[in-house]
């Protein structure tokens, strides 16, 4: 076809693509409007997912009668003037382009006012053109109602998520802003729920109170000086989540998602967390203009630092030190040259060589196809092993017909539990039990939108969750092999896990995995004899005995052959 110059409406429509991905962007630019319009409340309240309503208020400075037309026009702004000002940008929004693109999609009111003005400025919009203007009284601030979000671009609204997903997208928005901006008030109401209440009074430890609940946040360590470039909270030990999802990042006061930021405080507690367990930050970083670029992004999400390294290494340091100041950190010795344990075969060397029988590189994993993907294993099931104890209470020693075995005691039981419980749920006979008194947690905004998402789901294998407030709930019972541990650990990493999963399949997984971690022995545990032989034998009944549900290896052998070699049989 020849070309053509696109019409003013598919140009608007276009750019509007760039801006708008979801009806969280349209909640994120107009709380950055109101910020940046230094307000101290703002209430936000969807319907819909976002889809049918929208409506931020805020009590800023407001916007003058004549400017109110202006706004809606591509790259009409009040926050720059010249291309100078790109290197000196103090503001949130800065482009021109959020308002004209919100209204190219959607149906807009706007109702206005400035202190210097007896009366509030109403517009209303239509296709991005006003088709209503008139003065109405209203409080000093500004009042945006988003309405009908996509019904004139039909292609984006069927690639919209489900309400659910939408709203913990809106969720988590007002939760970041509520973290970079403590001195503010934030109401979010969905679907007539109030989600998110904040005091405002200015102290960020008590918005994670409010965003996370107060057990989290009890267990949160300050970071850097008052006058630090680093500040913020960084969760202790003892507080792990099972996704990047807790990582909040703001460079000057601007929430952004940063792979830099991210790798360098998941660096900050290297060697410290379990594989797959992350921590919960909230890390504001200050930098001057000129070192950071934030006109890279058209949502303005992305952000580009001048000395990256410099960066990355500050943000390690300030963290670690946190941690260190904290609890003690362990100091591992690495051999010379690490041995890859990817490999179930044995590395040869000389008899007179050093190391002994334990070296790493005598050693034999165990492992089956599922964990170690194109090794050719021959072996898919146990032998029949006679058990001798316990080693550091945490392995299991025992003889088979082809050499020696340790088993991982935990992991061990995680498969036997993991294939117990799904065995259960298909059979619709889960095991339940009753808590002598409801147990109270607190629960993040995405985690609420999950529970009321999954609860069902979370019902038939035996939790039973009620709203006891707000972001509050009562766990008044949950299957019975949660006998031991920490209960409202496991139900939070469950709607962790169960929350990132889109197919009904891998969320069954994910609870029955969770289950069993969080239901087996762990390591340290102290067995006695006959628990030790039933552990075994229970995990020779497995249909994957040789890894836990992680595709973690549940044991190690030592040949017969390795064994003869080490002390100097082998011919």
């Amino acid at each position: 076809m020849p070309i053509a110059v696109l019409s003013p409406e598919v140009v608007s429509k276009i750019a509007a693509g760039e801006v708008i991905e979801r009806p969280a962007s349209i909640v994120k630019e107009l709380i950055e409007n109101s910020l940046d319009a230094e307000a101290t409340q703002i209430f936000i309240e969807t319907r819909g997912g976002g889809t049918n309503l929208i409506r931020v208020a805020d009590n800023g400075f407001g916007i003058v009668s004549s400017d109110v037309p202006l706004a809606f026009q591509r790259y009409a702004t009040s926050k720059i003037g010249s291309l100078d000002d790109l290197d000196s940008i103090d503001s949130l929004g800065f482009r021109g382009e959020a308002l004209p693109s919100i209204a190219a999609v959607a149906q807009v009111d706007v109702l206005t006012r400035t202190a210097e003005e007896l009366a509030g400025t109403y517009i209303s919009l239509k296709d991005g053109v006003i088709v209503d203007r008139e003065q109405k009284a209203c409080p000093q601030g500004t009042v945006v109602n988003v309405r009908n979000l996509f019904r004139n671009v039909p292609a984006r609204l069927k690639f919209l998520k489900s309400t659910s997903t939408e709203n913990n997208h809106i969720s988590n928005v007002v939760m970041q802003y509520s973290l970079a901006y403590p001195e503010v008030r934030y109401s979010l109401v969905i679907d007539g729920n109030t989600i998110v209440q904040t005091s405002g009074n200015g102290k960020l430890y008590d918005a994670l109170v409010r965003v996370y609940g107060i057990k989290t946040a009890e267990l949160m360590l300050p970071v850097g000086e008052q006058d630090s470039s680093v500040r913020g909270f960084v969760s202790s030990l003892s507080v792990t989540r099972s996704s990047r999802n807790y990582l909040n990042f703001f460079v000057n006061r601007r929430w952004v998602k940063s792979g830099l930021l991210n790798r360098a405080t998941l660096e900050a507690y290297h060697g410290m967390l379990m594989s797959g367990k992350y921590p919960v930050a909230v890390l504001n970083i200050d930098l001057a203009s000129k070192d950071v670029d934030v006109n890279v992004h058209p949502s303005k999400a992305e952000v580009k630092f001048r000395d990256e390294r410099a960066l990355f290494t500050t943000v390690q340091r300030t963290v670690r030190a946190a941690l260190v100041s904290e609890s003690t950190v362990p100091t591992i010795k690495r051999q010379s040259k690490p041995v890859d344990m990817s490999s179930p075969v044995s590395v040869k060397r000389p008899r007179e060589s050093q190391g002994g029988l334990f070296a790493a590189e005598s050693v034999t994993p165990v492992y089956c196809e599922e964990a170690a993907g194109a090794v050719d294993v021959q072996e898919t099931s146990l032998p029949i092993l006679r058990v001798f104890g316990q080693l550091a209470a945490t392995y299991i020693i025992a003889e088979g017909p082809d050499g020696l075995y340790l088993i991982d005691q935990h992991a061990a039981h995680e498969r036997v539990l993991f294939e117990r419980i799904r065995a259960q749920r298909a059979s619709m006979a889960v095991e339940v039990q009753g808590m002598l008194e409801p147990l109270t947690i607190d629960l993040s905004p995405l985690q609420v939108e999950t529970l009321r998402d999954c609860g069902d789901l979370l019902s038939s294998y035996g939790f039973t969750i009620e709203p006891f407030g707000t972001l509050t709930y009562l766990v008044r019972t949950v299957p019975s092999l949660l006998k031991t541990g920490n209960i409202s650990t496991t139900v939070m990493e469950i709607l962790d896990s169960i929350g990132q999963e889109k197919e009904p399949s891998a969320r069954e997984d994910s609870i029955i995995s969770s289950l069993a971690c969080h239901g087996s022995v762990k390591a340290g545990q102290v067995l006695k004899p006959d628990e030790i032989g039933q552990l075994v034998r229970d995990l020779e009944k497995t249909e994957s005995p040789l890894t836990c549900p992680h595709g973690r290896p549940t044991m190690i052998r030592f040949s017969s052959a390795q064994l003869e070699r080490e002390f100097g049989r082998a011919l």
